[in-house]
């Protein structure tokens, strides 16, 4: 009897850690039922894999995927970097449990905290839920391209909770709390793996309160973690405030660890020195050994922004403003080059200086992937210098030079490669926070897996490649309690990448207005992958999209 599809040849790198070997993968409907030497066995279909590798899916342990769905279900830019499974929910912003006259504020603080429309969100999915299980229900009659797990947010369940006290540092009553403690037991209970939550002071809703849970006191997330240990257990998500009160969020971090068994944190090595880093691997080596597990998805790279003739202007100003009122890009370059315009900007550009520190804002270049100057990158200011212009000067001439293109890299975060390099290594850390769906005219990092084999992998060679596939795919998926996937094995289910390692590559981020009512968003394309597959299905081969939609909403969880 034939196979479904046989993958033939391939380096088989099976997402434990082992050695690659070579090896024939078999799949049939959803599982893969053969590896090794299957030559003498037939298919439907098969792929020559010779020359390439063949690795389990990635998951990405950080995306904002929970509206994007709803018009995209391809879900792009994920699906064209490797990705069959997505984390969404983080950084407690989601859009259950939810009253009906509730639904608007959801939508606007997802705007505020994560940069995507509002009216997109009202307009483009069906809103018809209540309770967190049910919107899980939602998104599985979506039909999604990728695996879906999800998290359900502090910010939805205190404000269902308490309303407008839930911005404040008001203590919830106990009344309260068990409310928020059988909201998170129902939503464990249905489907959800976890609760996230959101400290950091940049989130705010918009009239600039804190989102709700920003100020929340511990004993709120303990009775957090009793609702979710009540359902089976749960992972416990957080973006914490350590520029002002570091020590508070350890004792968050650590109680939340020890009270409901795990916890993610999501960050990176941010600006903080090696010593800090070092610090923060002795903390989670500590809680690992002696509380709880914790673990982190952090970024790949330098990433905060990015600027140039899309969305976000070099310079904040009435004059940059109105040249980027204009309709097309072809218009704004040609703005550019009348001389009389180009002095106004590059006046106003002196005056009010550029939108960021110049001395952290890094070119992208027009070469055929971005370079994000991860090594011996030279900035705006340090360009500009070289050159005696002004840096405004040297980002006008350098946007005319590539047809308005060309795109600039703001470094908010990891501005310490050497910590990053260094954080990367740590057990307990996995490539992961792409952040894609969110901030999605601001930033595009969904390549975040495509950039970590390529350039800490590939280039760097910080982790051999099963180092690498296993960060990407055995050790996320035993974060979140995936049965059966993650790994490649006979009976798992086929989520599976083949790729050319030499030839894998990230496009240039480019600008599009695919949302609906028009809105717009950066979006990230790839190089090298030959074929994804998610359940059995190709859902991308060459990097495109084959349309097909064989993703699934996740329920289920081994819990330790």
């Amino acid at each position: 009897m034939a196979h479904d599809l046989i993958i033939r040849n391939g380096t088989v790198v099976d997402g434990t850690g082992a050695a690659e070997r070579r090896a024939d993968v078999a799949v049939d409907g959803d599982r893969i039922t053969a590896i090794g030497d299957l030559s003498g066995e037939v298919a439907l279909s098969e792929l020559d894999a010779t020359g390439l590798v063949v690795s389990p899916g990635f998951i990405d342990l950080h995306t904002h995927l929970d509206a994007q769905v709803g018009w995209d279900p391809l879900m792009t830019s994920s699906s064209w970097h490797g990705v069959t499974t997505v984390l969404i929910g983080n950084c407690g912003v989601t859009f259950a449990p939810v009253a009906p006259e509730n639904r608007q504020y959801l939508a606007e603080m997802m705007e505020s905290v994560e940069d995507v429309p509002r009216d997109a969100i009202l307009d483009g999915l069906p809103w018809d839920w209540s309770t967190y299980p049910e919107y899980l229900d939602a998104v599985e009659r979506m039909r999604p391209a990728l695996n879906i797990v999800g998290l359900v947010g502090h910010c939805a369940v205190r404000y269902h909770v308490m309303g407008e006290r839930s911005m404040t540092d008001e203590p919830a009553t106990a009344d309260e709390l068990n409310r928020m403690r059988a909201i998170a037991e129902e939503s464990v209970a249905g489907g959800a793996v976890g609760f996230s939550t959101s400290r950091i002071l940049l989130h705010v809703v918009p009239d600039g309160r804190y989102v709700p849970g920003t100020l929340a006191p511990i004993d709120e997330y303990l009775a957090v973690a009793d609702g979710m240990n009540a359902a089976g257990g749960g992972l416990f998500q957080a973006v914490n405030d350590f520029a002002t009160k570091p020590e508070h969020e350890v004792t968050l971090l650590r109680e939340m660890a020890r009270s409901c068994g795990d916890v993610l944190f999501s960050g990176g090595a941010g600006n903080t020195s090696n010593a800090g880093v070092e610090m923060f691997g002795a903390l989670l080596d500590d809680v690992n050994r002696n509380v709880g597990r914790m673990t982190v998805a952090s970024q790949s790279r330098p990433s905060g922004s990015l600027c140039g003739l899309a969305q976000i202007s070099p310079v904040k100003g009435k004059r940059w403003k109105d040249l980027m009122a204009l309709p097309t890009l072809a218009d704004r370059v040609a703005a550019l080059t009348d001389p009389a315009t180009r002095s106004l900007l590059v006046a106003e550009g002196k005056e009010k200086g550029m939108w960021y520190d110049p001395r952290h804002i890094y070119p992208l270049g027009t070469g055929p992937s971005p370079d994000y100057s991860e090594s011996a990158g030279v900035s705006i200011a340090q360009h500009a210098e070289r050159l005696g212009v002004h840096p405004v000067e040297f980002v006008i001439d350098r946007l005319i030079a590539s047809d308005g293109h060309e795109l600039f890299n703001t470094w908010f975060f990891n501005r310490n490669v050497d910590g990053l390099a260094q954080l990367l290594t740590f057990d307990h850390v996995y490539p992961g926070l792409a952040d894609t769906g969110a901030h999605a005219g601001q930033i595009c990092d969904a390549d975040m897996s495509t950039h970590y084999l390529t350039y800490w992998h590939r280039t760097r060679r910080i982790a051999s490649l099963p180092q690498a596939v296993h960060k990407l795919t055995g050790m996320p998926a035993a974060v979140l309690g995936l049965v059966d996937r993650g790994t490649l094995g006979v009976g798992n289910f086929a989520d599976i990448n083949v790729f050319d390692l030499d030839a894998l590559a990230s496009e240039h981020p480019t600008y599009v207005n695919d949302f609906p009512g028009g809105a717009g968003r950066l979006q990230i394309r790839s190089r090298g992958y030959a074929a994804t597959i998610v359940n059995g299905t190709v859902v991308t081969e060459q990097g495109s999209n084959t349309g097909a939609r064989p993703g699934r909403v996740i329920r289920d969880f081994a819990r330790g």
